[in-house]
């Protein structure tokens, strides 16, 4: 029996490629919060409990090992049809800023092999973060004119 469930397995997923980058963001925790109340696979899940799992992880990921013993703790706890559930959300998480660093795409590296996502598989849900967070270039922003019919 595994000693975090499944749902704070998935937060402890998303909260290591947050912190990757060696800061949690106000734009992360919001994205962390928005799977939470809207994603089937948090059906239950509360921002109370969601809160306490991120701290948690947090702090496991200040220890010497934390990293070994955060990704240890995620597969354990996750049935295989939640690895790329898992996957998919701290590939959200990575993304949600816009700018994926060196340190994020490798702890993202780390995850895909402990969970034995499969290259393929993992090229595909990166794609898809990659375009879910596409921001515009400012130069185009500026011909964008408001749409009123709306």
């Amino acid at each position: 029996m595994s000693t975090i469930s499944p749902q704070t397995a998935l937060i402890y997923a998303m909260v290591i490629a947050a912190v990757a980058d060696e800061k949690l963001k106000d734009s992360e925790i919001e994205a962390i919060s928005f799977a939470v109340r809207s994603l089937p696979a948090f059906r239950g899940y509360t921002l109370d409990a969601m809160r306490t799992a991120t701290g948690d992880c947090v702090a496991l990921l200040d220890d010497e090992d934390g990293i070994e013993a955060a990704l240890g703790l995620v597969k354990e706890a996750l049935p295989p049809e939640l690895t790329e559930t898992a996957y998919a959300l701290a590939c959200d998480i990575v993304a949600v800023d816009g700018n994926a660093e060196q340190s994020e795409l490798r702890w993202l590296e780390m995850l895909r092999h402990e969970l034995n996502v499969e290259r393929l598989h993992a090229a595909a849900i990166e794609r898809g973060a990659r375009a879910r967070y596409r921001r515009w270039p400012k130069d185009l922003l500026t011909g964008i004119k408001p749409d009123k019919s709306a």
